[in-house]
């Protein structure tokens, strides 16, 4: 029975923590506090839940105990400072405090939308640019992820003491920089915003193709970033670019059981059995992709890339891609978001369209770029491309080194096995 209910807490926490965690932040003014808050409901849940039942609304029992929680905090602070003068900001705190009881239609409306906005400041600080990028992934996934330390850990595959070093020290960097609890706005949003989406792609694209380890690919991090983005679509509609990545995620993760044999080794795109693409995340990408073009803003990066993923989605089979579309969508892509990967991807679409020579064209500059040195994708293009031009030897020696690039054991393989191809 207590082994169900604990399962049980556990569902509810993984769904609501970031909402509770938010709400109480707007109070308190302070996303670790808010945090330690939010943990005392849950350890309430856990003594109580197994004793008394489980309540009609578990989601709103956690969040009314946080939020009493939040008020008890601020009581005690004002005690505490209240020698020291000014507590107009506490005080308008805990006059703000309604604990709502969710127990009428307009009070449940209310709410929703309140929380509305207290997810995106949440997001938005939690993102926020003081931040490194790793312990802004970091954040993101315990606040709004819902991941413990250990999970994070796993899936990034560090000791679960670093994960908890950089979110002790982001929370301690938010407190220390005074980030205000609040939504950016005009300029500052969309600079922010393409931070916040940065982490969230950041997460999709380590579970989509791991960096180091043994698994090619890390489903969970995948779910976790569709659902952060899918959360963002919802809280922020009008933008353009929040649509555009959740397009670009849901048609990639559609591929996910193709991209990998009975073995679990890396299959590429070109080689992939395309019925095993999921179809309702390829018509949840182009819905998405729809409504970022209906909103008439400049194409931007996420989107552009969402249309390169539709032109593969759209093609039932890999001879029938629209090669010269993807060329010049990633032609655009380097005009508003220019760096060498992308160039580098240009080139095997170029490649695709023109032939072997025109994509080795464009590879070859790159082979100088110092930001591509430690690439291992760089040499794996350029070694695919010399093999279909007939310079055997010459791809062998680029397929190997690019096996000697990679920290991740599926890719070595397969560039190993590719290498001896090759000869």
């Amino acid at each position: 029975m207590h082994s169900a209910v604990h399962d049980t807490i556990a569902t509810v926490w993984r769904l609501e923590s970031a909402r509770i965690v938010a709400a109480v932040a707007r109070r308190v003014r302070d996303v670790g506090v808010a945090e330690e808050l939010a943990q005392d409901a849950l350890i309430a849940a856990l003594e109580h839940w197994p004793v008394n039942g489980l309540p009609d609304k578990p989601g709103a029992w956690l969040m009314t105990t946080a939020l009493n929680r939040a008020l008890d905090h601020l009581r005690h602070r004002q005690m505490a400072e209240a020698r020291h003068g000014d507590l107009a900001a506490d005080l308008e705190a805990l006059q703000a405090h309604v604990v709502p009881d969710f127990s009428d239609d307009i009070d449940r409306q209310r709410e929703h939308a309140v929380l509305g906005d207290d997810l995106l400041r949440l997001i938005f600080t939690a993102c926020h640019p003081v931040l490194p990028a790793d312990a802004r992934v970091a954040l993101t996934l315990k606040l709004l992820g819902g991941l413990s330390t250990g999970e994070i850990a796993r899936a990034h595959l560090v000791p679960e003491a670093t994960v908890a070093q950089r979110i002790v020290r982001a929370k301690r960097t938010l407190a220390d920089a005074q980030v205000p609890f609040e939504l950016p706005q005009g300029a500052e949003l969309a600079q922010r915003l393409a931070s916040v989406l940065e982490v969230v792609y950041l997460i999709f694209n380590e579970g989509y193709t791991a960096t180091s380890g043994g698994d090619w690919m890390r489903p969970a991090l995948c779910d976790e970033a569709l659902r952060l983005g899918r959360m963002l679509a919802e809280l922020a509609p009008q933008e353009a670019e929040v649509h555009g990545l959740v397009a670009l995620m849901e048609i990639q993760a559609s591929r996910t059981a193709a991209r990998t044999d009975a073995a679990g080794e890396p299959i590429l795109l070109a080689d992939q059995d395309r019925m095993r693409w999921d179809r309702l995340l390829i018509r949840r990408g182009l819905a998405a992709l729809e409504r970022a073009q209906a909103l008439g803003q400049p194409a931007r990066s996420y989107r552009l890339q969402a249309e390169i993923a539709a032109g593969h989605a759209r093609a039932h089979r890999a001879t029938d891609t629209d090669w010269p579309r993807i060329a010049a969508l990633y032609a655009e892509l380097m005009r508003v978001a220019p760096s060498p990967v992308v160039e580098l991807n240009r080139a095997v679409a170029v490649a695709m369209a023109q032939g072997p020579a025109a994509g080795l064209a464009i590879v070859e500059p790159l082979l100088a770029d110092k930001a591509l040195q430690r690439y291992p994708w760089l040499p794996a293009v350029q070694g695919d491309l010399l093999r279909k031009l007939g310079r055997e030897d010459e791809a062998r020696a680029a397929f190997a080194r690019a096996a000697d690039l990679t920290t991740n054991e599926r890719e070595q393989r397969l560039l190993r096995q590719r290498a001896r191809g090759a000869a």
